[in-house]
């Protein structure tokens, strides 16, 4: 599986030490910034990666700022796409199997990086579930689908697996 990596500024650190870690796992990584500590700004990372899942091209990805919240707002902007944040083993495993987040986002400033390898090890090995929560997810989308003001598309489907037809 290929796994697309973004952070600003305050998660550069973070960041290359999970890059790391994944090409360690034997994860397949693309990396979409920063490249350094220099400030970025973290929506422009956060919908560079979400437009790759969103279009299908990468499965999943992982962002990082100074709280996480921040790429979680953004990421989510993008149709199709649900980004978590998650700071524990427990809710990055049910962001999966419950929630069918594409998009794990974690903060900087607030999880240490033994932590961190921790929390994406629980997502990376996690898989949607279905069953009822196939239902809840199906709600939201098509929420999001009326929202946008009509049908969904096919590469909101594309991007949303199986859990969303």
């Amino acid at each position: 599986m290929k796994i697309a990596i973004g952070c600003d500024h305050n998660g550069y650190e973070l960041k290359e030490a999970i890059k790391r870690h994944l090409l360690d796992t034997g994860a397949e990584v693309e990396d979409y910034g920063c490249y350094s500590p220099e400030e970025t700004d973290y929506p422009d990372v956060a919908f560079n990666v979400a437009e790759e899942i969103r279009t299908g091209r990468l499965e999943r990805g992982i962002l990082i700022c100074g709280t996480g919240i921040g790429m979680a707002i953004a990421a989510s902007k993008v149709p199709g796409v649900r980004a978590a944040l998650c700071h524990d083993t427990y809710s990055a495993e049910r962001s999966r199997k419950s929630n069918n987040a594409q998009v794990l986002t974690m903060g900087a400033k607030v999880i240490g990086i033994e932590t961190a390898k921790k929390v994406v090890d629980a997502w990376m090995n996690s898989e949607f579930e279905g069953g009822n929560s196939e239902r809840k997810v199906n709600k939201i989308t098509q929420r999001e689908m009326e929202y946008l003001g009509g049908d969904r598309n096919e590469e909101a489907d594309q991007s949303a697996g199986s859990c969303c037809g």
